[in-house]
């Protein structure tokens, strides 16, 4: 699912593409309602186990991956 710039996902606004993997593809957006740059993830095919572990480690508030700055 390529995205491009502009294309919205309320309330996200698609900046551009950061880099794809065997997982997916990740895109550098804007998160309209609170005025932040974001990074989106579009996995392909089924969620894995491998995915959701990772989106639970993303959610925790001590992770680091929640200091990268895009």
């Amino acid at each position: 699912m390529a995205l491009t710039p502009k294309t919205l996902l309320v309330p996200h606004e698609i900046v551009g593409p950061l880099g794809s993997g065997g997982m997916g593809e990740v895109y550098k957006a804007r998160d309209t309602r609170l005025d932040r740059t974001v990074a989106i993830k579009i996995c392909t095919g089924r969620f894995t186990e491998r995915f959701q572990r990772e989106a639970r480690a993303w959610l925790q508030p001590e992770s680091p991956a929640h200091l990268f700055a895009l």
